[in-house]
């Protein structure tokens, strides 16, 4: 039994084997019957919706109101009328007291 079994074997082996080596060209004559065919539509994809943008909400900033005075300004003027005022009290103050040192002194005896 064993040995009908290796028998089997051998011919199996041997049969794929010599198919795989053999090289040969074969010719072969068919007749057009159409077989029958099942044709399967390709899946249907819904493209998404464009995804939606909000525009933001209009900012409205109202300007400073512009104070126009005229002149240069208030600080300005009054800096300059300021410095004016001791320029010429310095120099009222400076003639007295020259005055008085003349006087003092007997410049003014003639």
């Amino acid at each position: 039994m064993q040995k009908i079994a290796a028998l089997w074997l051998l011919a199996g082996v041997v049969g794929l084997a010599s198919n795989v080596a053999e090289a040969r060209v074969d010719v072969g004559i068919g007749i057009g019957i159409p077989w029958p065919a099942v044709v399967v539509p390709p899946p249907v994809y819904y493209e998404p919706p464009p995804p939606i943008y909000y525009e933001p909400a209009p900012v409205v900033v109202e300007p400073r109101p512009v104070v126009v005075t005229p002149g240069y300004g208030y600080y300005y003027d009054d800096w300059q009328a300021r410095a004016w005022r001791e320029q010429q009290w310095r120099e009222r103050q400076w003639r007295e007291r020259h005055r008085e040192w003349h006087r003092w002194h007997g410049y003014y005896d003639n």
